[in-house]
């Protein structure tokens, strides 16, 4: 129960981040935690983990601002 709590109050936090904010800020948000977790995956530090986020966070926005042009 106590993991479920978490996920959907983190969950909830993730939406209302979001409200409001271009494509290009949800997509480099969204991009950015994805890449967190695969970086945590694969390399197993926090080096890793940053450069994962960092990566992300441009191809996010990238994707976000290709979305924003059409």
């Amino acid at each position: 129960m106590k993991k479920l709590l978490t996920t959907l109050s983190i969950s909830t936090l993730v939406v209302f981040a979001t409200v409001g904010c271009s494509k290009t800020e949800q997509g480099a948000g969204i991009g950015a935690a994805i890449g967190a977790l695969a970086g945590q995956a694969i390399g197993g530090d926090t080096g890793a983990t940053l450069i994962g986020a960092g990566a992300g966070a441009l191809v996010g926005g990238a994707v976000g601002n290709s979305q924003e042009d059409n």
